[in-house]
């Protein structure tokens, strides 16, 4: 089935036109009332005492092209439908309702259906006594032989300068030529591990083979140049800069525009920027765009990078404020501040002691969580986000280190428990780290006091369950825990290995989690599912064995 939410497919576009004009912060924005065919967004405070600039083209690529009309960019967009351009009609009507006696520039991608819509709407326009210049914008670099570079992410910088030299004041002429300057100094390249699904349309398995990315793919999800068989980012963006370099030469000062192509997480995003800006790029870089969603390609799993020559009327030009919904300012690349820190730590300065009975519980303790990793995170993926194993296997393996480094304080039980405490706060994600964090310390300080430990391990639980708010019954590993410490109290490890196991076992048939990640999880998908903490508190205890 189709990615989207959407009601009709022909509204699509009509519908998205209006959330963009209604969520438009600066107020600014209308669309022409015409023929419903021809979607056209304009300035709602033009006057026409400048240059008009206008660009557009197929819908899809927000917030491309209608994010970017506004005070210091674009005086109206023009919006076809998805990834295809409009018609010589919407152009012309576009043209003739934003055009004064200074004329207007029209910035086109360069793609067929756009220059020929274009290009045909600027010659009847002419004869309507308006004067229409025109640039063709072709920043693609993948192909380095073709004659006809597409235009993608690059188009926005050209918005972006001729609508400052519009805003200016200058001429069509003046406008024209700086944003054919432009045009001329631009550079860019996209990468994908997954192409676009188009609205309506079933999923299918894409042409990327898994584990691979294409470099050079349009924003249409045409075919790239090359492929390379890894995800790994710094790859990735060495490949990109490569070429990029390659256009732009290695003595130009840069201002790069990082792209999301729209179905990349913000996290990968800065990941990304941070290899970027530690590239063999990063001696040429001046100024950082993004990273943002500002020429997309729908869904796509993917990002380009664009790279412009700088002068310093580009830089006027970049720096200048806009009333646009789509624009990301001009940042100035400086290093990562750093701000110096006495790290603090709440922890303990045991002394490590040896103890070959200790020293073999813990390894078997941890050895048997470790082996568990794998069938626990497919257990959680079930009703959880599928990490319980791989996190209990990280606090495992700390512990396990330090056990096989003699740094723990196996004759101290006090101290011990304590230190196990404070490593898996440490290392550990999420709620469990803190929680066993909880249990070990509070455990620690009873046996410190000279309590029995079963005693002090049934405290820690009590800790455990105040702060974190779960109880028997609620679906947690305390459903484990708590019967087996019990039983450990009550008769002999044996009866508690088999209270742990009996307690996991019976958290399939609860219907509903009252505390953690389950909780969030409606009964279907509950039931008959063990829960994965209260199987790794059983591991442990089978591990004791």
């Amino acid at each position: 089935m189709s990615r989207f939410f959407f009601n009709d497919r022909k509204h699509m576009v009509d519908d998205a036109i209006e959330g963009v004009i209604i969520s438009s912060r600066f107020r600014n924005l209308t669309r022409l009332d015409t023929d419903p065919a021809i979607r056209v967004v304009v300035r709602k405070d033009w006057n026409k005492s400048k240059v008009a600039i206008i660009s557009g083209g197929g819908s899809g690529h927000e917030p491309a092209h209608a994010g970017f009309v506004g005070k210091g960019m674009l005086t109206a967009a023009v919006c076809g439908d998805l990834f295809a351009s409009p018609s010589v009609d919407a152009v012309l009507n576009a043209i003739v309702a934003v055009t004064g006696d200074r004329g207007c520039l029209l910035i086109v991608k360069n793609y067929t259906g756009d220059r020929l819509n274009f290009g045909l709407a600027a010659e009847r326009a002419k004869k309507h006594g308006l004067k229409v210049e025109m640039v063709i914008v072709g920043d693609d670099v993948s192909l380095p032989d073709n004659k006809q570079p597409r235009g993608i992410a690059g188009t926005i910088l050209v918005h972006k300068i001729a609508g400052y030299a519009a805003e200016q004041g200058k001429s069509l002429s003046d406008v024209r030529d700086i944003a054919q300057l432009a045009c001329d100094s631009i550079a860019s390249m996209g990468v994908a591990m997954q192409t676009c699904n188009l609205p309506g349309q079933n999923d299918e398995e894409g042409r990327i083979k898994k584990g691979h990315v294409e470099l050079g793919l349009g924003i249409h999800g045409e075919p790239g140049a090359s492929t390379i068989d890894s995800q790994n980012s710094q790859k990735t963006i060495t490949a990109l800069v490569k070429h990029l370099r390659k256009a732009t030469g290695p003595e130009a000062r840069l201002a790069v525009l990082i792209n999301n192509l729209g179905g990349t997480s913000a996290l990968e995003m800065a990941l990304l920027t941070k290899e970027l800006v530690h590239s063999e790029l990063k001696e040429q870089i001046d100024y950082l765009i993004g990273p943002a969603a500002l020429v997309t390609a729908l869904d796509m799993k993917g990002f380009s990078l664009s790279a412009i020559a700088l002068n310093e009327t580009f830089i006027e030009a970049l720096q200048a404020d806009v009333e646009t919904a789509g624009w990301q300012p001009l940042v100035k690349l400086d290093p990562m501040p750093l701000q110096k820190h006495r790290v603090i730590h709440g922890g303990t300065h045991a002394k490590p002691s040896e103890n070959d009975a200790v020293k073999a519980l813990v390894a078997s303790i941890t050895r048997t969580l470790i082996e568990q990793e794998d069938a626990l995170n497919a257990l959680d993926a079930k009703v959880g986000d599928g990490d319980t194993g791989s996190t209990f296997a990280l606090g495992a393996r700390e512990i396990a280190q330090l056990n096989d480094d003699g740094k723990l304080p196996l004759n101290d039980t006090a101290a011990l428990l304590e230190l196990i405490g404070e490593r898996l706060a440490t290392v550990m994600g999420g709620s469990s780290g803190v929680l066993m964090s909880i249990f070990f310390t509070a455990s620690g300080q009873e046996v410190a006091k000279k309590q029995p430990l079963v005693d002090a391990l049934l405290f820690g639980l009590e800790q455990m369950k105040r702060y974190g708010g779960a109880d028997l019954g609620d679906r947690t590993l305390i459903d484990a825990l708590q019967p087996a410490l019990e039983a450990l109290k009550n008769s002999d490890l044996s009866a508690a290995v088999t209270a742990a196991n009996k307690g996991a076992e019976a958290t399939a048939q609860m219907q509903k989690a009252n505390a953690g990640r389950s909780s969030y999880v409606n009964s279907e998908n509950l039931n008959g599912v063990k829960d994965p903490g209260a199987v790794a508190i059983a591991a442990v205890f089978a591990g004791m064995k």
